[in-house]
Order: C-alpha cells, then sequence, then structure tokens
C-alpha cells in the first residue's frame, strides 16, 4: 500500500492541490510538478490578486480578512470545479473555511507539505510580503498559525508530505513518483 492510497477506486485527478502553512513551499513545489506533468499552474493567490487589481497585503489593509476569504472561497469553488490538468496552489488560510477544505478533499488530490514552524521561519524571515507575519514575532505568529491550521491542513488533504530538508526537485520527484505509483496520473518521461 503505497502513501497515497485511499482504498477508493482510482480515478485520475482533474487537479493536484497543496495546503500548508505560508512559506512551506506550495507554489515552489507546485508550479515544478506542474512542469513535470505537462500541466498548467494556479496560484489562488495570484488570481485574487489579478481578480482585484492589488495585492493580498493591499486588499487585507483595506478590507480587513474577512472579505479576503470570502473571495478565496470563491476562488478556490471555481477552480476546483471548472479547472483539469492542473496544479493549484492555495492561501496558507484556504483551510480555515469549511467549504474549502470540503472543496479541496472532493474535488482534488489535496496534498499538505508539512513544514515546522521553524523551517518556515527561516524561509521566510525577510519576507515583508506576508501580511499575517508582518508581527513583533512571526515566528510566535507561525507556532499559533500551526496549531490552528495544522488539524485543519491534514483534514484537507489525502496525503501528507515533509517538506524538512529535502531539495524542491526530490520533492517533485517524490510526489511525481507517488501519485503515479498509485496510478493517480501518468508522469511524462523524457
Amino acid at each position: 500500500m503505497t502513501p497515497f492510497d485511499t482504498g477508493a477506486p482510482v480515478t485520475l485527478p482533474a487537479h493536484v492541490a497543496f495546503v500548508g502553512l505560508p512559506g512551506s513551499g506550495k507554489s515552489t513545489v507546485g508550479r515544478q510538478l506542474a512542469r513535470r506533468l505537462g500541466w498548467t499552474f494556479l496560484d489562488t493567490d495570484h488570481v485574487i490578486e489579478q481578480r482585484m487589481g492589488l495585492s493580498i497585503r493591499e486588499f487585507f489593509e483595506r478590507e480587513g480578512e474577512a472579505p479576503f476569504r470570502d473571495l478565496e472561497q470563491s476562488v478556490i469553488d471555481e477552480l476546483t470545479l471548472e479547472t483539469s490538468g492542473c496544479v493549484l496552489s492555495t492561501g496558507g488560510g484556504a483551510v480555515l473555511r469549511p467549504a474549502n477544505r470540503a472543496r479541496l478533499l472532493d474535488r482534488s488530490y489535496a496534498i499538505y507539505l508539512h513544514s515546522t514552524p521553524e523551517d518556515v521561519f527561516r524561509r521566510l524571515r525577510h519576507d515583508q510580503n506576508r501580511p499575517l507575519l508582518q508581527v513583533a514575532d512571526p515566528l510566535a505568529r507561525l507556532r499559533d498559525l500551526y496549531s490552528l491550521r495544522d488539524p485543519l491542513y491534514r483534514e484537507s488533504a489525502r496525503f501528507v508530505v515533509e517538506t524538512g530538508r529535502p531539495s524542491v526537485s526530490a520533492l517533485v520527484q517524490l510526489i511525481a513518483g507517488q501519485l503515479e505509483s498509485a496510478g493517480l496520473v501518468q508522469v511524462p518521461r523524457g
């Protein structure tokens, strides 16, 4: 039994979606996995920014988190329903809404890129574009986010992949291989 074997009949996915803390590698790994599979890559945060015409940070400052989460839920609903042959990267807080968790689990092969708060802090400590981390103690904030969101990420995803220290290419290779060995995708050769 592979880590991706759910015991259910296997059907080819319309798409793969990544969930996890901000900075866990969802966009980076997702972009490379999409390239590897020959699929389209979409980052829900980028789709939202294009539709709003401003950055998420600016939107948070002007409108607050609740209106952003409403828009995020609408985009996730649309992309998980209409998009096929696609790798999706979701925002770190996408799992806060039960509707998003249900759509990610039911409509995609969602993968939780599990990173510790300390690993994420090392990656993001100089990033000024993450609104929820613009606080006096970002590591404490990441620990709080992890405590709240880890169970929600696990609820939303079919698979958990430990990011730890492997390179991005090693993670992509691992995920592509597992998806293929479970019969969920065919990875192009060459």
